[in-house]
């Protein structure tokens, strides 16, 4: 494999990364609109934190272990009529922002890592709950849509970490940048001529 073709193979596999990374579960952002996907319903999702925040909108991450108010708004009417739950656990499964529905089936003891459940309810337009965090770290959140003519079951799982102060995902696009500079330069020639700069210039004996 030549170097050019190595350094396309990791730039796209840190693009993929980046990707990966930058959703948490069933909640991302979609044009500077955060959604969370409810099986193939869609709502608008916003996070508050009214005691810390004021009126600021947080989209997946909780920057303070504080009253968070979670809201969803329906974009599908179709949420309206149905009675929907909400679950928040704490990250039992150690895999932070990479969390998946599989991994919350296979906890065994669900209700001992639950810390805030509101039972299936139906309302209209918008659903939302209050949950104070006293501490911080990962936690998920679960909801399940219960339509009322089928025995399908739509859900939703998003982990989030409370009190994060971390540098988000400004490193993998850092590093991303570094890369295709590296590969700019490879391709030029410009490490070729560094290299036989280098080497002229130990080869020349210095004069006593």
């Amino acid at each position: 494999m030549s170097q050019s073709v190595f350094f396309c193979c990791v730039a796209l596999g840190l693009v993929l990364v980046v990707q990966n990374a930058s959703a948490h579960g069933s909640v991302g952002l979609d044009e500077d609109l955060c959604l969370i996907k409810i099986g193939y319903l869609t709502a608008h999702f916003k996070i508050y934190l009214p005691r810390t925040r004021q009126r600021e909108e947080f989209c997946e991450d909780v920057p303070d272990a504080a009253e968070t108010v979670f809201v969803m708004e329906y974009l599908h009417s179709s949420l309206g009529e149905m009675p929907i739950d909400f679950r928040i656990i704490r990250d039992v499964t150690g895999l932070g922002r990479f969390v998946k529905w599989a991994d919350v089936a296979s906890i065994q003891a669900l209700d001992g890592a639950t810390v805030f459940y509101q039972p299936a309810v139906i309302e209209p337009d918008v659903f939302s709950i209050v949950q104070q965090f006293d501490e911080p770290g990962w936690y998920v959140g679960i909801v399940t849509a219960l339509p009322q003519d089928t025995d399908k079951i739509y859900t939703a799982v998003f982990p989030f970490k409370v009190g994060f102060t971390g540098f988000g995902y400004w490193p993998f696009f850092i590093g991303l940048m570094i890369l295709i500079q590296l590969q700019y330069w490879y391709l030029n020639g410009s490490f070729t001529r560094w290299r036989e700069w280098r080497n002229k210039r130990s080869s020349v004996v210095p004069e006593l």
